[in-house]
């Protein structure tokens, strides 16, 4: 596959989840930016630590992209590749049909992270409150862990290309995609934020991720999405 629709596809993701992403981290970015001493909570400094914050994040991202991209191309060497695509399709039907509100196992599937995440949320803790950003871009990349369905999905997704160097870059686009929601909503941008709660959006986005996960799942209707009827068409005539 080639990699510009790939990264086209993370970066998408990411933008799609907004609405997801401000129900999950909404609420814990809007302490962190409370976190700030008040006299630096305008303005440049404001800016310098809400962006130290995500890029802590994104580079948790791209971590946790190349330890699982390294799994999925031991899975691929074993000639496992499609059942991994498989998952990876799924969990973008589960992830759609939650943004919806149509249906929330994905929820169990965030509980499995809760175990880690108890661990870290001590950590975390003790670095506030946030004056540096050095500092912001540690508590970021803590906070990378936070149990989240939409990570967990897309994750899956970017293993699945079974390249620990392309998974973590994909999963760092996916990151940057997220980066507008989560930026607007430290900034108190609650236009943006309205915006992506609409029932609306969200049932677009979520179609279009379901979308996805289907085209993702291995089988004949990706050949054909992929122009294969016009290839079978020309050996036909060819014959």
């Amino acid at each position: 596959m080639e990699l510009i629709p790939l990264f086209f596809t993370a970066l998408a993701l990411g933008l799609l989840g907004g609405g997801h992403c401000i129900g999950m981290c909404g609420g814990l970015m809007g302490a962190l930016t409370m976190a700030i001493p008040a006299q630096q909570r305008r303005g440049w400094p404001l800016w310098r630590v809400l962006l130290g914050y995500n890029l802590g994040r994104i580079t948790s991202y791209g971590i946790a992209g190349a330890l699982l991209g390294s799994i999925g191309w031991l899975i691929q060497d074993l000639g496992l590749g499609p059942l991994l695509r498989t998952l990876a399709g799924l969990l973008m039907i589960a992830m759609g049909l939650y943004l919806a509100n149509w249906w929330s196992g994905l929820t169990r599937l965030e509980r499995l992270g809760r175990g880690l995440w108890k661990h870290i949320e001590p950590m975390a803790r003790r670095l506030l409150p946030v004056t540096r950003m050095p500092q912001a871009m540690l508590l970021g990349a803590l906070w990378g862990w936070l149990p989240c369905g939409l990570v967990y999905s897309t994750l899956v997704w970017a293993s699945s290309q079974g390249q620990a160097g392309l998974s973590a870059a994909l999963m760092a686009t996916f990151g940057l995609g997220t980066l507008p929601t989560l930026m607007a909503t430290g900034l108190l941008a609650n236009r943006l934020t309205t915006l992506l709660r609409r029932r609306a959006v969200r049932i677009t986005a979520a179609l279009l991720i379901i979308l996805f996960g289907i085209w993702t799942i291995p089988g004949p209707h990706t050949a054909w999405l992929a122009g294969g009827h016009h290839a079978s068409t020309g050996s036909h005539l060819a014959h």
